[in-house]
């Protein structure tokens, strides 16, 4: 039996789009972790790739130097980090899962109601932090007014964007403007799943909560695994609506509000500490890349079992 001939020319018609990528996501990447082994700051700034090599120097100071400015935040912005990321992923998959299950239905005006509930999700990041830090304020802020004057919930207005309510103050906002892509994302695997299953299970009077977690939830559990994940790095890497809310960017959002991001460029640029900022920045990525390579592992261990 002749062998079969290998054919090329596919491959060279995807060699422009190969290369335009790595071209495009590996020259920032080795750029950053090369300016992260250079003494680059305010006296070297000017040299740019040419300052001074000193190695892993960088890496040792923001890790182990407690004198390192930009360590001094370090602690209490991975811990918000990370319990930002947890409250803001979960809740957007949560609530994006659960409105697109009741959008899904038949009802009067289904395709209207859909596209208004898009709307916090078309909204700029940058202008939600604005929004949302006008509202939040204490005195004249419609959060206030609403809780307060109107609905008589709170017997004082609260300071939103002080002490541990600034927590909840960049969570929500986030989350509000998160869900409508999970609700799209999750609407789109809905429609994919089979209606005969639904009919079956009703017509065996099965409840729509016990359909729900065991018909549309193990459907859905590869969708809601790799959105997790997608939620998990966008939210790591959350920048715009903490740094508008609190100052457009120059202000500081205090202990409990203080994430990675906004701390990494705000002590950067407040120190000129740019060959440490782009070692954080590039400690951060290697994280996050364990991070998916363990999750995605783990993800499909568990579909091997259920299988």
């Amino acid at each position: 039996m002749r062998a079969k001939k290998f054919d090329v020319f596919p491959y060279l018609l995807l060699l422009p789009a190969i290369l335009m990528m790595l071209a495009v996501n590996l020259t920032p990447i080795a750029q950053g972790f090369y300016m992260s082994l250079l003494k680059l700051n305010q006296f070297t700034l000017g040299q740019y790739l040419d300052a001074p090599f000193v190695g892993l120097e960088n890496y040792r100071r923001v890790l182990f130097e407690d004198h390192s400015p930009i360590r001094a935040g370090l602690g209490l912005a991975l811990r918000n980090t990370a319990l930002y990321t947890l409250c803001v992923s979960v809740l957007s998959v949560a609530i994006g899962l659960g409105v697109a299950v009741l959008s899904n239905r038949d009802f009067a005006g289904k395709g209207i109601a859909r596209t208004l509930l898009l709307l916090p999700w078309i909204v700029p990041s940058y202008v939600v932090g604005t929004l949302w830090g006008f509202m939040w304020q204490r005195d004249v802020g419609i959060i206030n007014v609403v809780l307060v004057d109107w609905l008589h919930l709170l017997d004082e207005k609260p300071f939103w964007l002080l002490g541990s309510n600034s927590f909840f103050a960049i969570v929500i906002p986030t989350v509000w403007r998160a869900w409508p892509v999970m609700m799209l994302i999750f609407l789109a695997a809905l429609q994919a799943i089979p209606e005969d299953q639904y009919e079956a299970a009703t017509l065996d009077g099965v409840s729509k909560w016990k359909q729900f977690f065991h018909i549309t939830v193990p459907l859905l559990k590869p969708v809601i695994v790799i959105q997790f994940m997608f939620q998990v790095i966008d939210n790591v890497y959350s920048y715009n609506i903490v740094s508008m809310m609190f100052g457009n960017g120059a202000g500081h959002p205090g202990d409990w509000a203080d994430l990675l991001m906004p701390m990494l460029t705000r002590q950067s640029f407040s120190y000129w500490l740019f060959g440490q900022g782009a070692a954080v920045s590039f400690i951060m990525m290697v994280l996050m890349l364990i991070f998916v390579a363990v999750w995605m592992k783990s993800f499909k261990r568990s579909m091997t079992a259920d299988e």
